[in-house]
């Protein structure tokens, strides 16, 4: 791996990120260089005070010259400091916004089954909190870092050329320093990784809190639950302090190391100076140059602990990006929308098989239910349909192709789909439809939320169709949110319908009025209905039955009923259940 595609990596960074870094390193070391001219102009105007016979260093200026050196000094000074800000600020900025925008589009086209490893709010604090962390690595803690490395190893080795014992005496806190911040790396990663898993466990409680707030309060369980949220908040506090004591052992020690080496080096020069191995204005020149060196230093340890904190967050960025993303071909035009499940076999952990060989065919123009004791895979089989997750074994084709390798976004493009877990958007009810297709005008939106009964109470709505329900549709009732997601299916009107339980939140007249609309969806479509309920596949063509990772029964639902199997006993319990009363 090379130097660039190591630091890229390291940092978590893109190509123009990496070239970004290395203008504002370099702007940091010219700043640091500039910062110098004032030291050389402080030398040679002491020099010069102290004249006398024997010095060297009596150049003999007038105060104009030293006020011209003084001027130079500070537009020199300003100039690099203009450049290194807008190298060092602006550039994050634009990589940062990048990297946000990278990380949501990796995100898009990575498989169903990382969400399902990942809790929400972790992927959150990652493009939101880690990408702040690398937004202030670059900006504040690398370039300044890198520049100040260099110019210290620029001087060290002059110093150490001009008068290698003196360079000695003053440069030999410097390795050490740096080697005792190194030192506490092992330690770093240890406390930061605690500390962030408290962190998220807070803040994961936060989220749920207020999520959960209103069951908490029927419940009567909110105090207890604020309890235990606060004793959460607590380790939090506990380890965001011992992480800061801990770094702050390591840097103090380490800059306290710093202070000896002005020690050494006036012993050093005050012993040669009375040997007579040493000039005065050398020692001046050394005592200048140090005073000079060790307070940037200071700050450079300060950055590197710094940069050894945020590695961690680096890690996580770098997570990302290295998971695979699923791809395929943009060119899909299969032979009809025939579903054909070919011995598939699917398992989420990549142990226990929730699917281990199922095959059957959904045809266009029919209904084929799904059906079978929770848990059993009814679900997952329908999403794998439309590729939110890789098999790991057999095949599923549509129209003869085969969709393992269709992009998935051009797959889903011929999928209607309506879960039971409504998603909505913090948006107008109009636009929450409208996602659908893009480009329908109000019109037809309008006509498919009649058609999904979504117009009574849209209408008691303050601004009918244009108000904003909230996030994910917290202001509308579950058989609300669900006949809103059943518009948006009418309004994309794709060749494939995904169904799964589509209408259990309806009310039973509001349901034959949706079932109406859905049969209007349906038509000349491949169908695929997850059911629960016997009601919902009364009209279907096909069911089949999923047990144990395999079909157990396939066929129409009255000859299943007809065989007594499986199909026909929950038919049975159903038709029980529904004479139940209190």
């Amino acid at each position: 791996m090379s130097f660039r595609d190591s630091v890229m990596r390291r940092f978590a960074l893109s190509e123009d990120g990496y070239r970004y870094l290395c203008r504002s390193s370099a702007a940091c070391i010219l700043k640091d260089i500039a910062l110098m001219v004032p030291v050389m102009v402080l030398f040679v105007f002491v020099c010069d005070m102290m004249g006398g016979e024997g010095n060297p260093y009596d150049l003999d200026l007038g105060w104009w010259a030293y006020a011209a050196m003084v001027a130079a000094s500070a537009v020199l000074i300003a100039a690099t400091y203009f450049v290194e800000y807008n190298e060092t600020y602006f550039n994050t900025y634009r990589e940062s916004s990048a990297k946000r925008i990278a990380l949501a589009e990796r995100l898009r086209k990575l498989p169903m089954s990382y969400f399902g490893k990942k809790d929400p709010t972790d992927l959150t604090v990652r493009i939101m909190g880690d990408c702040t962390m690398q937004e202030q690595s670059m900006s504040h803690w690398f370039p300044e870092l890198i520049g100040s490395m260099i110019c210290i190893a620029v001087l060290g080795v002059m110093i150490l050329v001009f008068d290698p014992v003196m360079g000695a005496a003053s440069l030999w806190p410097v390795p050490v320093s740096f080697a005792i911040v190194f030192l506490s790396k092992r330690f770093q990663d240890r406390y930061n990784r605690y500390k962030f898993d408290r962190t998220l466990e807070a803040t994961e409680g936060v989220q749920e809190f207020l999520e959960t707030s209103r069951d908490l309060g029927v419940n009567d369980a909110g105090r207890r639950y604020l309890d235990g949220l606060f004793g959460k908040l607590d380790r939090v506090e506990s380890a965001e302090f011992r992480a800061e004591y801990m770094v702050a052992v390591f840097v103090v020690s380490a800059q306290l190391v710093l202070k000896f080496g002005i020690v050494t080096t006036a012993l050093a020069g005050g012993y040669m100076m009375l040997s007579g191995n040493l000039d005065i204005f050398v020692f001046i020149a050394f005592l200048i140059v140090i005073s000079r060196l060790y307070d940037p230093l200071n700050n450079s340890l300060i950055n590197l602990a710094a940069m050894i904190n945020a590695e961690y967050n680096m890690e996580r960025l770098q997570e990302i990006e290295d998971q695979p993303v699923q791809t395929g071909s943009t060119d899909f035009h299969p032979d009809g929308y025939d579903i054909v499940f070919d011995h598939v076999r699917f398992s989420y952990d990549g142990r226990a098989d929730v699917l281990r060989d199922v095959s059957f065919t959904a045809k266009q123009g029919e209904v084929t239910a799904i059906v079978g004791p929770s848990g059993e895979g009814k679900t997952t089989a329908a999403k794998l349909a439309a590729r939110f997750w890789d098999l790991n074994g057999g095949s599923i084709t549509v129209g003869g192709t085969d969709i393992s390798g269709i992009d998935p976004e051009t797959l889903l493009s011929c999928y209607s789909i309506v879960f039971q877990d409504v998603t909505l958007f913090n948006t107008t009810v109009m636009d929450n439809i409208r996602i659908g297709r893009r480009g329908a005008t109000d019109e037809e939106v309008m006509d498919v939320a009649r058609l999904a009964q979504c117009d009574g109470f849209v209408s008691r709505l303050p601004d009918g169709y244009m108000t904003v329900i909230g996030e994910n549709g917290a202001k509308l009732s579950g058989g609300e949110r669900q006949r809103i997601s059943i518009a948006r299916a009418l309004l994309k009107d794709a060749p494939i319908i995904l169904l799964d339980e589509a209408t259990a939140s309806l009310d039973t007249e509001c349901e034959t009025q949706v079932q109406q609309a859905i049969s209007e969806l349906v038509r000349d479509k491949t169908v695929l209905v997850v059911a629960h309920r016997m009601r919902t596949i009364e009209g279907a063509d096909r069911v089949v039955v999923l047990r144990d990772g395999v079909v157990e029964e396939q066929g129409s639902p009255r000859d299943l009923v007809a065989e007594g199997g499986t199909f026909a006993n929950m038919v049975r319990l159903q038709s029980q259940s529904d004479g139940w009363s209190l």
